[in-house]
């Protein structure tokens, strides 16, 4: 049975961000390709104070995680022993821990195979390579191995004077060059860009149903300008990463399409940015160096980070 075929305004943009080959037909670590040597070498020039922000929620299991997603759990904590001497009585007692969580459950990035469409994935590979027991043949997380960069602050909603963007906000480019004029840099080659729209805000305050939803988030168009600026990564302070509802009426997860499966680029949800704005604003500078790889799941989809912003 044929495909149904994309919704005629994805499938312009997609043709225009399309990175299918552009690093070889074997490829599967898309945008990330970006982050030369060279590329971190004027990434550490960036570190002057030594102030390291961390930019992580806290692993826990009243998350952020609504069950609006089936299967995405908040982590749940098990002691498994407890000051055991497991050589002896006198000897060295161990304690230990389980946790059971959706990788995808609080500050995580997205694999490249988290989302498919039309039966593909990125680099034109079936989506059909997915499989349950074996997970990702290709573009697991695990093969993001050292994503540390250059990092921006895109911090949107100071740059529109408001602690918050409204609900359903679509954060679009100009939205990105206002911010990006506040920062006093420009996004270049291999950079990681935050994109802080304040979002976070309600869940530290204790409304988590608020802050999943309605939230704003990257707009249709913002693929082309992340394209045209060659950049390796992108993360927010939002559950869904881009606008929600959506700006264009049955079109679901366009923006999720297009980094991922079109571009190749890894997209990051829930990170906590609301010290880092702080930090950015009080030492005016919005350029960092950023560590941010995720953990290692062999063929996972998705995987928590726990990332630092070093000044």
């Amino acid at each position: 049975m044929a495909l149904p075929a994309p919704h005629p305004a994805f499938q312009e943009i997609a043709e225009r961000v399309n990175n299918w080959g552009r690093w070889g037909t074997d490829d599967e670590i898309g945008t990330l390709n970006l982050i030369t040597d060279e590329v971190v070498r004027a990434a550490a020039a960036e570190v002057r104070t030594g102030r390291r922000v961390p930019l992580a929620l806290p692993l826990r299991e009243d998350g952020v995680q609504t069950g609006m997603i089936p299967g995405r759990v908040n982590p749940l904590h098990s002691m498994v022993q407890i000051n055991q001497e497991i050589f002896g009585p006198g000897t060295v007692a161990c304690s230990d821990d389980a946790v059971t969580m959706g990788l995808q459950a609080a500050t995580h990035w997205d694999a490249l195979t988290h989302v498919s469409h039309s039966g593909r994935l990125y680099n034109g590979r079936p989506a059909d390579t997915i499989t349950a027991h074996g997970g990702a043949e290709f573009s697991g997380i695990d093969t993001a191995r050292r994503v540390v960069s250059r990092g921006v602050l895109l911090d949107v909603a100071r740059a529109r004077g408001v602690d918050r963007l409204e609900g359903g906000h679509p954060v679009t480019p100009e939205d990105l060059e206002a911010a990006e004029e506040l920062a006093g840099t420009r996004v270049r080659a291999g950079d990681i860009v935050l994109v802080r729209t304040g979002q976070m805000g309600l869940y530290l305050a204790g409304d988590k149903h608020g802050y999943a939803h309605p939230s704003p988030g990257l707009s249709v168009r913002t693929p082309e300008w992340f394209h045209a600026r060659d950049v390796a990564a992108v993360a927010n302070d939002t559950l869904t990463f881009e606008v929600f509802p959506p700006e264009i009426d049955d079109l679901w997860l366009p923006v999720h399409g297009l980094d991922l499966v079109e571009m190749g680029m890894l997209q990051g949800q829930n990170w906590n940015l609301e010290e880092l704005s702080t930090a950015c604003g009080e030492e005016d500078r919005y350029a960092f160096l950023l560590s941010a790889t995720p953990e290692p799941f062999a063929g996972a989809t998705g995987a928590p980070v726990a990332p630092v912003a070093i000044l």
